[in-house]
């Protein structure tokens, strides 16, 4: 009667980090992954910066701090065992301005709360990291790294021993009390125990097909990034000192595991779920960010901050005047574009920013509703989390 114990929907680092935390808790159970794609991690997790983050900015206590802390000293282990490349870099977080201050010093006290190592610097120690950066101070991360994740995803997929189904979307979901059945848009029928909802920028929509009322939408923001013309002005990753008020970390430098520095990224509005650039409008994902009573809140709240990213967004100059705050040298030829990611963000009712992971049950359904940075460094123990809460359904 069922062609699987579980049901994945969506085939990026969340979704193969729970079939592979699934096999390991629970041998032998039936998994299947659902992928619209043809290939795995195509969206967030194969276009983000790279970063294994140290969950330096993370409130203590919350899901995020401990999967990070955890997660980074697990993603390290993982990609050691699989000779999957990776490098343990550290990070610099810079403060440019007076007023930032306050705020990193807050992150000094964060980081230790914690558990993560961080170093104070002043002007001149800043230069010993990184000679072309310039601030009045900052603070040195050691335990941040950088790694492809879409090889992290594919290494995943092979070990989990599950069936990995591409282009399969799922179009219909039918909960009964037996178990759950989804069809494809290729008519295909696939029959479960426990449904588990892995995807990302659509993970609203899967909840809803499956009868529960997640309470929140996503709201997609694009992410755009530029590349250094020149690699070698950046030794590391270098970060601008966040707004506490903003899930977003501001411009920073990031040099990949290709030896690549992306440089970004901003955050503006996607008018498409997948919309990586202005280019790509889908007037039905569209409406319904639009009838969404807390896009307009947000849009009342924050746009002042909007407009400057918008500024960002359309003007290479204004771009390079962000950037130039941590590194004077740049100037607007030393940038390329590269490719852009979106954001799945979870948006409440009431206009809050869902800011920490967000895993809501229903009736043999486990929803994955806001999994945003640093979902990729910490997929291990969201895998694991998910895992755990799927085996009580079965």
């Amino acid at each position: 009667m069922f062609d699987c114990d579980v049901l994945v929907i969506g085939g990026g680092i969340v979704g193969l980090s729970t079939a592979y935390a699934l096999q390991r808790a629970a041998p032998g159970t039936r998994v299947a992954v659902l992928e619209k794609e043809d290939g795995p991690a195509r969206h967030q997790t194969g276009r983000n910066s790279g970063v294994i983050h140290s969950g330096l900015y993370y409130r203590p206590g919350s899901l995020k701090a401990r999967f990070a802390v955890e997660g980074a000293a697990e993603m390290v282990k993982f990609c050691a065992e699989w000779d999957i490349p990776h490098q343990v870099t550290g990070k610099l977080v810079v403060a440019t301005e007076r007023e930032e201050l306050p705020r990193l010093h807050a992150l000094v006290q964060r980081g230790r709360e914690n558990g993560i190592p961080v170093r104070e610097l002043g002007p001149s120690q800043i230069t010993e990291y990184e000679p072309r950066v310039r601030g009045l101070a900052a603070i040195h991360v050691g335990t941040t790294g950088i790694v492809d994740y879409q090889a992290v995803a594919r290494r995943l997929a092979e070990a989990s021993g599950a069936e990995i189904l591409y282009g399969a979307e799922v179009t219909a979901i039918d909960r009964r009390p037996w178990g759950v059945a989804v069809r494809t848009a290729d008519q295909r029928i696939l029959r479960g125990k426990v449904l588990v909802n892995c995807a990302g920028l659509h993970c609203d929509r899967i909840a809803r097909l499956a009868g529960d009322d997640p309470g929140m939408r996503i709201v997609p923001f694009r992410g755009e990034y530029y590349e250094l013309a020149d690699p070698s002005l950046v030794r590391g990753l270098v970060y601008p000192v966040p707004d506490p008020a903003f899930p977003f970390l501001g411009v920073h430098l990031t040099r990949g595991i290709d030896g690549s520095v992306h440089v970004g990224p901003n955050a503006v509005p996607a008018l498409a779920r997948e919309g990586y650039d202005w280019g790509v409008v889908r007037p039905g994902e569209l409406g319904g960010t639009l009838a969404w009573p807390g896009s307009w809140t947000i849009a009342r709240r924050h746009w002042r901050y909007g407009a400057g990213e918008l500024r960002r967004s359309l003007s290479k100059r204004a771009f390079t005047e962000s950037v130039r705050r941590l590194l004077p040298g740049v100037d607007e030829s030393d940038l390329r574009p590269t490719a852009a990611g979106v954001r799945a963000q979870a948006v409440l009712r009431d206009g809050t920013l869902v800011d920490d992971f967000l895993i809501r049950e229903g009736v043999r359904t486990v929803h994955v509703l806001n999994a945003p940075s640093p979902a990729a460094t910490a997929s291990l123990p969201i895998g694991r989390e998910i895992a755990h809460r799927t085996l009580r359904l079965l």
